[in-house]
């Protein structure tokens, strides 16, 4: 369950709109957005950076990382990817 606690600074740490869960830097900024269905994380997140660039995609299922995950750079070009299989890295 989610529990709706704010920074020192008021802002908002995360909110549930629908199925949908949105994680913030202290600055306000979106810092990660999903999918959250039946108390867990599902499906796929995308994670930024405090200055608004995408950092990273990845999947979960059942709020275990689950399938591929993308790394990019600061300028947008991926960095690695990696597939994942209940938690643990594919070779």
């Amino acid at each position: 369950m989610i529990k709706k606690k704010n920074y020192v600074n008021g802002q908002r740490i995360c909110e549930l709109t629908g199925d949908r869960l949105t994680y913030y830097f202290k600055s306000g900024a979106v810092k990660a957005e999903g999918s959250f269905i039946n108390d867990v994380i599902e499906g796929e997140w995308r994670f930024f950076r405090e200055t608004g660039e995408l950092c990273q995609i990845g999947n979960f299922r059942n709020g275990i990382k689950n399938g591929l995950w993308i790394r990019y750079d600061r300028k947008g070009n991926p960095e690695y990817n990696k597939m994942f299989r209940e938690g643990k890295a594919v070779n």
